[in-house]
C-alpha cells in the first residue's frame, strides 16, 4: 500500500480484521470515513472505545453485557427452566429478534474446530455442564449453526447432555446449510424454533 500515506494505511488495515471486509471494502470504508466530518469519525472511534471497556461477558450466560449479569438472565419474567445454547452472542441476539423465545441462553463463544484449534476447553462447555446440573432446567435447545462445525458443536453436546436427564432439542433445519445463524432471516429464524425437535 505504499501509494497511500502510512495512517490510510493503517486504517485500511485495521478495518480489513472486520468479518467480510476484504481490501476493496477496507478501502473504501477508509476513504467514507475521512470524507465525513472528524466529528462523526471521532465519536466512532470513542463508540468502539467505550464498548471495548465497559462491556465484558455475563457471568452467568456469556452475553455481551455492561454489568455483571446481562438483562435477559436478570430479568425474573425469563423461562428459567429453558437454555438455548448458541455460540456466539450475535446469534443470541438473532433469536432474540424473534420475539419467540422467552428462556435463558447460554453462549459458547464458538464451535468445536479442530483444524482451527478450537476443541472443548476453549469453549464454554464446562459451564453449561455446570448450569445444567445446578440450574433445573427441564430442556436444552441446541440451537447451533447448521454448518459442520456447528453440527459437530450440537452432537458433542448432546453426548455430554443426555446423562443429565433434560429434554434436549435442537432447532429445525428450516435454516439453510452452510449459513450462520446471526445472517438468517427472522421468519426463517423463527420458524426453525418454533419448530424445533428431540435431539
Amino acid at each position: 500500500m505504499a501509494s497511500f500515506a502510512e495512517p490510510i494505511a493503517r486504517l485500511i488495515e485495521a478495518l480489513r480484521l472486520l468479518p467480510g471486509v476484504g481490501q476493496k471494502t477496507a478501502t473504501r470504508l477508509a476513504f467514507h470515513i475521512l470524507r465525513r466530518p472528524a466529528e462523526e469519525g471521532l465519536a466512532l472511534a470513542r463508540a468502539i472505545e467505550d464498548a471495548r471497556q465497559r462491556v465484558r461477558p455475563c457471568a452467568i450466560c456469556g452475553n455481551f453485557s455492561e454489568g455483571e449479569t446481562c438483562g435477559i438472565c436478570s430479568d425474573p419474567r425469563r423461562d428459567k427452566g429453558v437454555i438455548c445454547v448458541v455460540e456466539e452472542a450475535a446469534n443470541l441476539a438473532a433469536i432474540e429478534r424473534t420475539g419467540l423465545f422467552r428462556g435463558l441462553y447460554h453462549v459458547l463463544g464458538g464451535a468445536l474446530s479442530p483444524l482451527r484449534g478450537i476443541g472443548p476447553e476453549e469453549l464454554r462447555v464446562a459451564s453449561l455442564l455446570e448450569r445444567v446440573r445446578s440450574s433445573g432446567a427441564g430442556e436444552i435447545i441446541l440451537a447451533t449453526s447448521p454448518n459442520v462445525e456447528g453440527e459437530a458443536t450440537a452432537v458433542y453436546l448432546a453426548g455430554l447432555l443426555r446423562p443429565l436427564g433434560v429434554r434436549l432439542t435442537r432447532i429445525a433445519q428450516g435454516l439453510p446449510v452452510g449459513s450462520e445463524l446471526e445472517f438468517t432471516d427472522d421468519t426463517t429464524l423463527a420458524k426453525a424454533l418454533e419448530a424445533r425437535r428431540e435431539f
